[in-house]
C-alpha cells in the first residue's frame, strides 16, 4: 500500500476557485481514467489562521504499489500532475510528491 501526498498552495482570494476546479475538473478526470491499483482520493484543506495569507490544499492518495502510482504519472511515480486550470490558480505547489509504505495498521 503506497500514500502519495501533494501540497499546492493558493492565495484567499482564488482558494474557492481552486476548490471550484479541484471538484469539477481534476477529481472527476481522475476518477473517470479508471485507474487500476487506485484505492483512495482525497483532498483536504488546511484550517487557515486569520493572518495566513496562502491556503493550503493537500491531496492524499492510495495506490497498491509504486507501479500503479507510474501508471497516474505516466511514468516517473515523484512527478506531480498538475492540469493548467490548476496551475492557473495555485499560487505554488509541490514539484515532486511524497510516498509512504504502509507498514501497520492499528485500527
Amino acid at each position: 500500500m503506497i500514500l502519495r501526498l501533494w501540497s499546492g498552495w493558493t492565495t484567499p482570494d482564488l482558494a474557492a476557485d481552486y476548490d471550484r476546479v479541484l471538484d469539477t475538473e481534476v477529481a472527476p478526470g481522475i476518477v473517470e481514467r479508471g485507474l487500476p491499483g487506485l484505492e483512495q482520493f482525497e483532498v483536504w484543506r488546511r484550517i487557515a489562521e486569520e493572518r495566513d495569507d496562502r491556503h493550503e490544499f493537500l491531496t492524499a492518495m492510495r495506490f497498491t504499489d509504486l507501479a500503479a502510482v507510474a501508471e497516474f504519472t505516466g511514468g516517473d511515480p515523484q512527478h506531480s500532475v498538475v492540469p493548467p486550470r490548476a496551475r492557473a490558480v495555485l499560487d505554488t505547489f509541490d514539484a515532486h510528491s511524497r510516498h509512504y509504505e504502509l507498514r501497520r495498521r492499528h485500527v
